[in-house]
Order: C-alpha cells, then structure tokens, then sequence
C-alpha cells in the first residue's frame, strides 16, 4: 500500500506543480548624464560664445584690457534722446496692444467662439506680409492724408506723423505685434478655464468692470506680463520700419553710431540685451509667484 508523504500532491492542487523558471528582467539603464552636460555645454557655447567675444572686443584696446568704452555710453550723443523715444513708444504698443486685443479675446472666447479662426488669421497676417511691403503702404496712405482736401483730415496725419514721438510708428508696432500677443492671450485663456470663472462671477451678481478687474487681469497676469513683454522687446529692437519712416529711435541711432565708434556700438548691444534678459527674468519671477500663489 503507497504512502501518500505530500498532501498537495495528492488533491492535486496546482501548488505541486513545478515552478517555472525565471526569466531575468533586463534593465533599461537611464539615458547616461555626461550626454546631458554635453548637449548644455554645446548650448552654452552657441549662445554665450558671441556675447563673450562681443565683450572682448569692448574692452579689448591696444594698450591691453580697457573698459572705457562703457564710461562713454552716458555722453553718447543722441543716446538719451534716442532711447527715451524708443521706451516711451514702447510703452504705448504695449497699452494699446492689450488695450485692443483683451477684449477681443474675452468677447472671441467667451461669446463668439465661431470668429476665432477668423481673428487668428487677421492676428497672423503680419508674419505673411513683409515689414517693407506694410511700411509702403503706410507711407502711401500717409501721402493721401497730408495731401487731402480736408483740413480735418490733414491734421490729424499731421499729429500722427510728429517727431520725435510719432504715434503712426506706434500703431504700426501694435500690428507686427498683433501674432504675439494673440498667442500669448490664446494660450493663458485656454489653460485658465476663464469661461467657468466669469460665469460664476456673473452667477454672483458682479457687473463686467469688477469681472475684468476682480476676475480676469488677476487670472491671466501671466499671458498679459508675457504679451508685454514680447511686445517691448520688439519695439526696442525694431529697426526697418523706423529707419523707412525716417524716424531717430534706438536701434536706428544704434546702426548709425557704427559709422563712428564700433566699438561704443557693440558696447550699448550688449547693455541692451543684458537689460532684456534682466525684464525677462523679472517677468518669470512674477509669473512664478502668480502660479504659486494661494487661489
């Protein structure tokens, strides 16, 4: 008679059946870091190689390392005029900019959602059409309004055309600006949900002026700081339209002073996109503070 020794075997339970064997997982090893510090190194040189070789040829004299080129900017002539002409215009597109294109946004998103198409392409339309070609046609309108019958007429292309500060310029930065702002605007109102915050602040009985102060400028600080500043930047870098017109801003006075002091030139290049990297980076701080704020 068989003696049965193990129990499981004998209810044939599937714990008697053998094992099978393992199969050793294979290990997918994470990307190595030398190529990440490579590929940061490669960056760094891309972009901070030229700007080093800028600086050097400021300072580098012919009696050796000299920074007297950065005492002189303060004296430049037509520097301070030049630049506050450039900042104040920039000001402007900026105001009229948001001025103009938060509403229409607001009103595209919240009410008419079928002309968004049609608003991104008028908002696109200024990367199509070259800023020789806009600024020819504003001259030609420009011709017809100082030549006009009416007084009325010709006054105000007149106003609009007065220098130093002439706000035509200003208009004309509004519209090559129009495709930044519309995405920066685009982008914050789509990922805010501003829909669903209006509407319960309407629910709650606020009027639109406490909608649009309460609600909507605290909620899309960071796309209206981003459109600023892209529209800024442009303005202070802005050069073919300024230069057609016949009007002394920065970047014209700063392609001009090349013809006698190249050195003083590269020397205010550097200090103007070393002031655009410091609002950049005050814009991201504000922007990040925004985003961690308790809501």
């Amino acid at each position: 008679m068989a003696t049965v020794t193990d129990p499981a075997a004998a209810l044939g339970s599937p714990a008697a059946a053998p094992n099978p064997p393992r199969r050793s997982a294979r290990r997918v090893s994470p990307p190595t870091a030398y190529w990440r510090w490579i590929v940061l190194g490669l960056a760094a040189i891309y972009f901070i190689g030229p700007f080093a070789v800028a600086f050097w040829f400021t300072i580098h004299d012919k009696g050796g390392v000299s920074f007297r080129v950065y005492t002189r900017i303060l004296s430049a002539n037509g520097l301070s005029g030049t630049l506050s002409t450039s900042l104040i215009l920039g000001l402007i597109a900026v105001v009229i900019t948001l001025v103009l294109m938060v509403p229409t946004m607001l009103l595209v998103h919240l009410r008419l959602p079928a002309a968004r198409t049609l608003v991104e392409l008028l908002s696109l339309l200024p990367l199509v059409i070259p800023p020789v070609a806009l600024v020819v046609g504003v001259r030609s309108v420009l011709s017809w309004g100082n030549n006009s019958d009416y007084v009325q007429v010709s006054q105000v292309f007149t106003a609009l055309q007065q220098q130093p500060l002439s706000l035509i310029l200003a208009l004309e930065y509004v519209v090559i600006a129009l495709p930044f702002t519309f995405r920066a605007l685009d982008a914050g109102i789509r990922g805010s949900r501003i829909d669903v915050l209006v509407e319960a602040a309407q629910n709650l009985g606020a009027g639109w002026t406490i909608v649009m102060w309460r609600v909507v400028l605290p909620t899309l600080r960071t796309a209206l700081l981003n459109a600023a500043f892209l529209t800024f930047a442009l303005v202070m870098g802005e050069y073919t339209i300024a230069k057609i017109l016949i009007f002394r801003t920065f970047p014209v006075w700063l392609a001009q002073s090349a013809n006698s002091d190249g050195q003083l030139q590269v020397a205010l290049s550097i200090l103007s996109l070393v002031l655009t990297w410091l609002v950049l980076l005050v814009v991201v701080s504000i922007a990040g503070r925004s985003r961690k704020a308790p809501r």
